[in-house]
């Protein structure tokens, strides 16, 4: 008998499908280049890819309504240069829900610098898309001794200094933006949003790594020094945060803000806990999340031979699912969705 396969929950997805619908209709109004010229689209912070498989395909799926289907789309993945692009290559070939094998007359590429400098031509870019990247600040700006997330640090200095730096990035992320995408063009971008009363979210998925922590330094895996050296380098923000860099004439860098966002997301691995009740499944999944979003980050602050990393990371996913396993509650997940747009300057 054949063992069932293990469904996969990717948090990140969530609030994908009201992203993706911006990122069409952001398709059907974009401007199209003559034949000879390809229409570009922009995918910034790919990553492997994994979240941009769905939204571009579908961006291209509105295109290709709005032209020939010789036409060429050339589809530019970017992020720094240590990104994993073999993987990210491999995943456009074999992922069934690759754009490349839905539509001809496409074409990818990458490019392997950070998005918080100008990595493409200037007015060369029709649509941009953009999912969680801008989340993970350019630096780490100080330490956060009491937390492994600034959001809930007790530092007044440590939060100022994040929310400082998350506002510098967000101005230099959308003023090359701005430099990169056509007249007409769109960027539409989907990131971790504050919610009304500042909540970054994620609360007992937080509590359940920094208890995890404590036994660690307990239990000797870990030193106390190593894990005040851990720091995740993340940030929310808020409506007020998004707009900041538009005031006073609503234009910057040729921007302007055609939707602005911000709601709380559904939690996928919760509703599966409702429907099969498994616990065990629960906790499993938000450890695995977290495995992939912030293990190295953490892992990073490690010293000494590389197999006092492993245990680490084994010691943390086990804590950390037992954790949540013993009382699932629902996470909040707080999102913004953005959508940019080149303006000419009569408008």
């Amino acid at each position: 008998m054949p063992k069932p396969r293990r469904t996969t929950f990717r948090p990140q997805a969530a609030g994908m499908s009201s992203a993706i619908k911006l990122l069409e209709q952001a398709a059907r109004a974009v401007p199209i280049p003559m034949p000879a010229q390809p229409i570009v689209i922009a995918d910034y912070g790919a990553g492997t890819a994994h979240n941009s498989m769905q939204p571009i395909s579908a961006a291209i799926a509105i295109l290709r309504g709005r032209t020939r289907p010789e036409h060429s789309v050339l589809v530019t993945h970017t992020d720094v240069a240590d990104n994993d692009f073999s993987t990210m290559f491999r995943v456009l070939e074999e992922d069934p829900q690759s754009y490349l094998h839905k539509n001809s007359a496409t074409f990818s590429s990458a490019v392997g610098r950070s998005f918080y400098s100008q990595i493409l031509p200037s007015n060369a870019v029709h649509l941009g898309w953009s999912a969680w990247a801008i989340m993970r600040l350019d630096r780490v700006p100080m330490p956060v001794p009491d937390h492994i997330a600034a959001a809930y640090s007790n530092d007044d200095r440590v939060r100022t200094a994040y929310a400082r730096q998350a506002a510098y990035d967000w101005h230099e992320f959308i003023a090359f933006r701005g430099r990169e995408l056509c007249p007409g063009g769109r960027l539409v971008v989907l990131t971790a949003g504050l919610g009304d009363d500042g909540d970054f979210g994620y609360r007992s998925l937080f509590r359940s790594v920094t208890g995890t922590l404590a036994e660690l330094i307990t239990d000797g895996v870990v030193s106390a020094d190593e894990v005040a050296r851990m720091s995740l380098p993340i940030a929310g923000r808020s409506a007020a945060d998004f707009a900041a860099p538009f005031a006073p004439s609503g234009r910057f860098e040729r921007l302007a803000i055609e939707h602005l966002e911000l709601f709380d997301a559904e939690d996928r691995i919760f509703n599966a806990y409702r429907s099969d009740r498994n616990a065990t499944a629960f906790g499993t999944r938000w450890a695995d999340f977290c495995q992939i979003t912030a293990f190295a980050d953490l892992g990073a602050a490690i010293n000494g031979a590389p197999e006092r990393r492993a245990v680490f990371y084994q010691r943390l996913h086990a804590g950390i699912a037992t954790r949540l396993s013993s009382a699932p509650e629902q996470m909040r997940i707080p999102i913004a969705a953005v959508v940019l747009e080149v303006r000419p300057r009569s408008q």
